[in-house]
């Protein structure tokens, strides 16, 4: 069903692919948009190792979530930092492709979100302070993996 990467000396194991994940704050999560357009946006996420899961967040209205009520397929890819030699540039990115179900459980969306908090900030009256106020208007989902991949890419 998923197509093999044809530059297989540049794939990454699978747990590379998870501590990418686990360590990337954001991504791009790309949907099937309006009139079947593609539709990609950066985005927060949170890996759980639980669950094996990806969790995002965001207002409870939009084209996104239009998107994503209309069809769950979606892919979603992050990449590090790189390091970079001369003019070159060695990344290492990740891809998966699953489907998205929305979060109803509002005690574990308060908590996910409290983990996804402290990838960016470990100031607890901050966090919980977001919580408090923007809680009730936010919309979490996942992304059950059905296919990760990895690959490092050298351009020199």
């Amino acid at each position: 069903m998923f197509r093999e990467m044809m530059r297989k000396k540049q794939a990454l194991s699978e747990e590379e692919c998870i501590e990418i994940l686990k360590r990337e704050p954001r991504g791009v999560l790309s949907v099937i948009g309006d009139d079947g357009y593609p539709y990609g946006m950066p985005i927060n996420q949170y890996y759980n190792e639980e669950d094996g899961k990806l969790y995002f967040h965001g207002g409870k209205a939009g084209h996104k979530i239009d998107a994503l009520k209309r069809n769950s397929k979606v892919s979603f890819c992050v990449y590090d930092g790189g390091t970079s030699e001369d003019w070159y540039l060695k990344i290492r990115s990740v891809i998966v492709f699953g489907t998205v179900e929305f979060v109803d459980d509002y005690e574990k969306m308060i908590a996910v979100t409290r983990r996804l908090c402290h990838k960016f900030t470990q100031d607890e009256q901050y966090i919980e302070d977001e919580i408090r106020t923007s809680a009730p208007g936010t919309l979490m989902f996942c992304l059950t993996p059905e296919h990760i991949s990895g690959k490092l890419v050298n351009e020199r």
